[in-house]
């Protein structure tokens, strides 16, 4: 005998479900298993990296499986273009509620330095 599903109310709801999440780093690896997860979660998605060809191929997938994401191209070292990468998640999608930095950046030095130019 199997187990009824229980009726999911607005309270039982998947709280990713909708949610505009923007991850830097999203070509490969973690950043791209995160999509991946987040996607078949419901969240809607802008994926950024500097490789553009694996960027469209991951948003191509999650587009097959019903998910909903967008591509740029962003380098996580030009302030400008992190800048221009949240205005895109704005601009496409109303707003922006999660952001993921998984782009490898690192500074040799103590995080509370605050140095973010290297």
């Amino acid at each position: 005998m199997s187990t009824p599903s229980i009726p999911q109310s607005p309270l039982h709801q998947d709280p990713v479900h909708g949610k505009v999440v923007a991850i830097t780093g999203a070509s490969s690896g973690i950043g791209e298993a995160t999509a991946l997860h987040l996607a078949a979660h419901g969240a809607r998605l802008l994926l950024g990296a500097r490789r553009r060809e694996r960027l469209d191929a991951l948003v191509a997938r999650i587009r097959e499986q019903g998910g909903e994401a967008v591509a740029q191209t962003v380098d996580v070292t030009r302030h400008d273009q992190v800048e221009a990468f949240v205005g895109a998640a704005v601009a496409h999608f109303g707003r922006l509620d999660v952001m993921v930095g998984n782009a490898g950046v690192m500074p040799l030095s103590p995080l509370d330095a605050g140095r973010v130019d290297e």
